[in-house]
């Protein structure tokens, strides 16, 4: 097997969505050999709201739930895209020429819809899974949210286009949207349009991004800036922000791993003498990946026996992977090996984007997982509930299918970017030169950093490091905060650690609207 993928491949599969949900076709007319045209979306902006109330934290919070379209435009003024949204507004008017925070948010893909943020995180409602074991078939439990935050900001979900029901329109198509730069563009004329029609213009705002999301949270606050927007914070929930780290001859994503390799070793007690504390095992593991392990890739093939052998030994200790396998794989043990490796013994495989969740294979001597636990486990959960919430709940109707990606989108996706002060276009996404440059343009802009121990699709380690290489000045490198977790890449899957991320949350809210 090849160790790499080519450079787009590899990125683009690097936060593969989680499916694509298929709407049955309409049937045929009678005679017709034709299968039947596809549904074009709406070009007019539509919506329907519905009243609730939700309790958090014992106070009750009556609100609005609109669901609906905002339409994007070229510079002809003519429509390019039909973007889907649910936005929850609390007050008056449902929330017009309001002053309280706004948070817009979204998954990422990319060309993921936002239906897992949407039904799992800080929205009013969520649904109930059995995680980190697989949750069963229907019938679904869609709950109140005690841990939203809709008593601190209103909420706005937003689709990618092609995503959900989000769509192109028009003489526009997918190609026009799917890229770097071409989906920071739509979202930030989605944003900006949603603003312009609520009157949010004088409101706090904040980006929440998960995953993608983070690569476009990074890119899209620095575009939002640039228009005259100016945001209040941005929240990275699970991030990567420089796809080049996938790139062969690089060992910057081995030594990103090894903190979440011992994560997942640590909770599947594949630790000798199992240190009581996650946290203080994990700094340990870091220092040791920073120090010997950095030292010891960078000799490459110059590295001593003598060495090699002692590495391998601290990182078979780590990882709970035998030292002849560790030696076998050069120091480099890919992702898809290690999840296959760490509980071959039990015949067990463990998740990509949560490694608390565990599967089986057809061939448990295979090299690499046949599956992903930690997505088929929640996928038919989360699918269904939104259906049943969209249409009894929110009285939603489309006759468009829901898709929970765009089709062809992660695979045809332009990964070019031009970022802010580079002469020339960077090949892959790098997105933290633009939350740079939006944190020097903008002084008080504050960033969240949220990170869960057992993400193994974006290691925290990568995140911390691609933070401390902005080059900020060191007035500024107190505006980034850093959160942990003791779950996945959809943190909230932990009821305990989304209750965490709440609280934590609420600070940084208070220290971005904070009035100097």
């Amino acid at each position: 097997m090849h160790r790499f993928l080519t450079p787009i491949v590899a990125a683009a599969l690097a936060l593969a969505p989680l499916g694509v949900i298929h709407a049955a076709p309409a049937p045929a007319k009678a005679g017709s050999s034709h299968a039947p045209a596809a549904v074009e979306a709406p070009v007019t902006e539509d919506s329907t709201r519905t009243t609730h109330s939700v309790t958090i934290d014992g106070r009750k919070y009556a609100y609005t739930a609109t669901a609906g379209t905002l339409t994007i435009r070229d510079d002809k003024n003519d429509p390019r895209a039909s973007v889907f949204y649910v936005a929850y507004t609390v007050g008056d008017n449902d929330g017009r020429n309001s002053t309280r925070p706004v948070t817009f948010l979204y998954n990422g893909g990319p060309g993921s819809s936002t239906l897992w943020l949407h039904m799992g995180s800080l929205g009013p409602v969520r649904v109930e899974t059995d995680s980190p074991s697989a949750t069963g078939p229907a019938p679904y439990h869609v709950i109140p949210n005690n841990d939203s935050m809709l008593d601190k900001t209103d909420l706005v979900f937003i689709d990618a286009v092609g995503a959900g029901y989000s769509r192109p329109v028009g003489k526009a198509t997918g190609k026009d949207f799917y890229g770097v730069d071409q989906d920071i563009h739509a979202f930030a004329q989605a944003i900006e349009r949603y603003v312009e029609k609520n009157q949010r213009w004088n409101s706090p705002k904040f980006l929440f991004g998960e995953s993608y999301g983070t690569t476009r949270s990074a890119g899209l606050v620095d575009a939002l800036q640039n228009d005259g927007m100016t945001m209040n914070g941005v929240v990275l929930l699970s991030s990567i922000l420089n796809y080049a780290i996938r790139l062969p001859g690089y060992d910057e994503l081995y030594i990103g791993y090894m903190p979440t390799y011992a994560a997942a070793a640590w909770y599947h007690d594949k630790i000798a003498n199992k240190p009581a504390s996650l946290p203080e095992f994990i700094k340990q593991v870091e220092q040791w990946a920073r120090g010997p392990y950095t030292a010891a890739l960078a000799k490459g093939s110059n590295l001593p026996a003598a060495e090699l052998d002692s590495v391998a030994q601290q990182m078979a200790a780590y990882t709970g992977l035998s030292v002849d396998y560790i030696k076998s794989a050069d120091l480099r043990v890919d992702l898809g090996r290690f999840r296959k490796e760490l509980l071959r013994g039990q015949r067990l495989t463990i998740g990509r984007f949560d490694s608390r969740f565990t599967g089986t294979d057809q061939d448990a001597a295979g090299e690499n997982p046949g599956y992903d636990p930690s997505s088929t486990g929640i996928t038919g959960a989360f699918v269904s509930a939104f259906h049943n919430y969209m249409t009894n709940e929110l009285k939603y109707h489309s006759a468009l299918e829901y898709r929970t990606s765009a089709p062809g989108a992660n695979r045809n996706w332009d990964w070019k970017h031009k970022a802010p002060g580079m002469q020339r276009e960077l090949p892959l996404a790098y997105t933290a030169i633009d939350l740079a440059h939006a944190m020097r343009t903008n002084p008080r802009l504050q960033v969240l950093s949220a990170n869960g121990y057992y993400d193994m699709a974006t290691p925290f380690f990568n995140t911390e490091y691609d933070l401390a290489h902005m080059q900020l000045d060191p007035a500024l490198r107190g505006n980034v905060h850093f959160t942990y977790y003791p779950s996945g890449h959809m943190v909230y899957l932990n009821v305990d650690a989304l209750k965490q991320m709440k609280a934590d949350l609420v600070r940084f809210y208070g220290t971005a609207t904070k009035t100097p």
